[in-house]
């Protein structure tokens, strides 16, 4: 699969999540303080993200 989401943990020892396609970061999120607080952002964006609005403010 060409896309994924990653946990990390950042120098300040918060977990992040990314979104990668093709190797490429895509989004990023805040900083967690728990690794079960970064996979329910990634919960969460998998429920509630297929069902978007797009909004072009350009």
């Amino acid at each position: 699969m060409a896309h994924k989401f990653f946990i990390r943990k950042d120098k300040a020892g918060e977990f992040r999540v990314s979104f990668e396609y093709n190797g490429e970061k895509i989004f990023w999120t805040e900083g967690y303080s728990s690794k079960s607080s970064a996979k329910n952002a990634i919960e969460s964006i998998q429920k509630n993200g297929p069902g978007a609005d797009t909004v072009d403010e350009s």
